[in-house]
């Protein structure tokens, strides 16, 4: 018995691939190169397939006879039993023209192929999709009754089957699965669509929200998920049982689980906060459908949903699977499973491996070096504060990057040191010494980064100076005041301003801020720095609005302590918890990939929230800690005392007191 295979190396691929050579014969495999055929032979090694049995056959679906070489094409004819035609585009955000030539013209050349070398039988892989949009029950008999084939990805599946159902003189077997995730049992995946589209949104939510607040979501449709080692099973059952030509079985949950389940299924498998109240979206339904088509077509709201949609990664479609309309009845295909003890698991009982799996094997963040790579490569960062501290961690995690580092620091010594590391790691860096705090300095050194280097693509205005004391012992002293905001705001302020017109003729930019935690949290005995830090987050809000449509990105990250020389005055703080400089410079590095309006901690989070739902409660809160922690280090020296604010840091973790 022969098989031929297009889409072997791919998802569902290498999960049927594992199923067939559990059976006698040899398995010819389409590639499109000789890279493929590496990678062919790594998927068969640990299967037992050698080169006798899994054999690589170089081609290209979207050629006439799958670019077959004649002899290849001989080799081929009379010996394959079955064709499993996988090859295919299954990626909602692809164009239009990539899927007709994949999913329709590479299933026509595939079918014409079957032909001409007398192959059994032609066994298409083809989906759900192919039902369109179809409101109500859709069974395995039904076809030219799809509907809402609009977009590209829903059309071309429906015609790749339609293809294969108009092809005379071939026997075939049609599979649609549902959505295909990861193998129940170790949740292996290798490609991110369908629910994983949602992950990296969950994601965000646990790290910024505590687990235990409820979340507003909609209900939704029921989506049709299953993982892929069922989908592999029930093909390779059904292929091989006889008498089931020209028939087409629906590889599907027969129990689906609507879409607000679905998240709150992922969202407790990835430790987020649920969402306690869903709205059926339904209800809109009672909206005539032209009227919405008027609104969601009105510029203004095409474009902020546009927008939208981009900062969160998802593509239009996914949304129009949120309220997925069509149920999908597999009773016949469950029959012929059940006497093979196959059946479909229910996502409660894999939805966590499916989720680990992302998150420790799939997850860009965890590809961090490379992404920074791909982002920053030949850009001109200019990093402020680089000679310690959060600074010069942040310029040794971009030195890898193939970025051009131009580093700021008043102290020449220490500058030149850092200069050295970012190189000992291949980092291209060039010191630029001057006090931040002078005007002209400042414009000489703006003038002589666009002369030298042509402009600044992501500025970093991390220097900063932080004043501990309360506005009682501050009365006379304006000039604390003044130096705070001469470095934390003006200073700052001057590179954006000096940056901002260069990035704007490019229309590409980022500006990242580091801000301070105490913004959120309105800490105590950090009047002159928190305000200094709270006036460039309102320039930069404002700016942000302005630039948004010129490609032009702010981030603020409102960072906890820190570990630095900044705080190593106040011997308090060796006592409670903080970040060290390299977790923050990793904070950073977050906000140059995912270019976030914010990055704070739940806590800090947490703090303004409670600011602006219960003001007084917030006040107490922060009075009581100013009185429980001591204006310097001689002020109280109780055992007692000390315990309880070691404590209370620990309870409200980074803030400043």
């Amino acid at each position: 018995m022969g098989y031929f295979i297009t889409g072997a190396t791919g998802f569902i691929g290498r999960f049927l691939l594992a199923r067939l050579a559990k059976r006698p014969g040899p398995l010819y495999c389409l590639v499109r190169s000789d890279e493929d055929a590496i990678r062919l032979a790594e998927i068969g090694r640990p299967l037992g397939l050698d080169g006798e049995r899994l054999i690589p056959i170089q081609g290209d679906i979207t050629q006439p006879d799958l670019g077959l070489c004649d002899a290849n094409l001989d080799r081929l004819t009379g010996h394959i039993d079955h064709l499993f035609h996988l090859a295919a585009i299954y990626d909602l955000k692809a164009s239009a023209e990539d899927q007709i030539r994949a999913n329709v013209e590479g299933t026509k050349h595939t079918l014409a192929l079957a032909k001409r070398i007398q192959a059994g039988c032609f066994h298409h892989v083809s989906s759900i999709a192919a039902a369109g949009l179809y409101r109500g029950h859709f069974n395995e008999t039904m076809f030219d009754e799809a509907e809402q084939l609009e977009h590209p990805y829903f059309l071309t599946k429906h015609l790749g089957e339609k293809a294969v159902r108009e092809s005379e003189g071939l026997q075939y077997r049609i599979y649609r699965p549902g959505i295909v995730v990861g193998d129940s049992k170790t949740g292996e995946a290798d490609r991110v669509d369908g629910p994983y589209l949602f992950f990296k949104l969950l994601q965000k939510l646990r790290d910024n929200l505590p687990r235990w607040m409820p979340l507003l979501g909609v209900e939704g449709g029921r989506l049709n998920i299953v993982p892929v080692d069922f989908v592999t099973d029930a093909m390779d059952h059904l292929a091989h049982l006889p008498d089931l030509d020209g028939q087409c079985f629906h590889l599907t949950d027969p129990q689906p689980m609507r879409a607000g389940e679905v998240l709150n299924l992922f969202a407790d498998a990835g430790h987020a906060p649920r969402m306690a109240m869903r709205i059926n979206t339904r209800l809109f339904d009672v909206v005539p459908r032209h009227l919405w088509h008027s609104v969601a077509s009105y510029p203004p709201v095409k474009r902020i949903g546009a927008a939208l949609l981009k900062e969160y990664g998802l593509p239009e479609a996914a949304l129009k699977l949120i309220n997925y309309p069509t149920r999908f009845d597999c009773e016949r295909t469950q029959a012929l499973l059940q006497a093979g003890g196959i059946h479909c698991p229910p996502l409660s009982s894999y939805a966590e491996r499916v989720w680990d799996y992302w998150e420790r094997h799939l997850d860009p963040d965890l590809f961090v070096e490379r992404t920074l790579q791909q982002k920053l490569a030949g850009k001109r960062v200019l990093l402020t504060g680089a000679s310690s501290g959060i600074g010069l961690a942040t310029a040794l995690k971009l030195a890898p990057s193939g970025a051009r580092l131009l580093l700021v620091a008043r102290e020449e010594e220490e500058l030149h040191q850092a200069c050295r590391q970012v190189e000992s790691l291949g980092g291209e860096a060039y010191p630029l010494v001057l006090d931040l705090t002078d005007p002209e300095q400042t414009d000489a050194l703006l003038a002589k980064i666009h002369a030298e280097h042509g402009g600044v693509d992501l500025l970093i205005n991390n220097a900063g100076r932080s004043i501990r004391r309360a506005v009682a012992d501050s009365l006379d002293r304006m000039h604390d005041f003044e130096r705070t905001m001469a470095i934390n705001y003006f200073a700052a302020l001057r590179l954006t301003l000096g940056t901002l017109e260069g990035m704007e003729q490019r229309r590409r930019g980022h500006i990242v801020n580091i801000s301070s935690i105490g913004v959120l949290t309105n800490a105590p005995r950090f009047s002159a720095y928190v305000a200094s830090k709270a006036a460039l987050e309102a320039f930069s809000r404002c700016a942000a609005s302005e630039y948004s449509d010129l490609g032009i990105r702010f981030t603020t990250i409102n960072m906890p302590l820190v570990r630095t020389p900044m705080i190593a005055p106040t011997k308090l703080y060796d006592e409670v918890p903080t970040l060290t400089p390299e977790q923050a410079a990793d904070m950073v590095v977050q906000g140059i990939l995912h270019q976030p309006k914010r990055i704070a901690t739940r806590l800090g989070i947490f703090g303004a929230v409670l600011h602006a739902v219960a003001p007084r409660i917030a006040e107490i809160v922060m009075n009581s800690a100013f009185r429980m922690f001591p204006d310097s280090d001689s002020a109280e020296r109780d055992l007692k005392a000390q315990q309880d604010r070691i404590g209370f840091a620990a309870l409200l973790r980074g803030i400043h007191f």
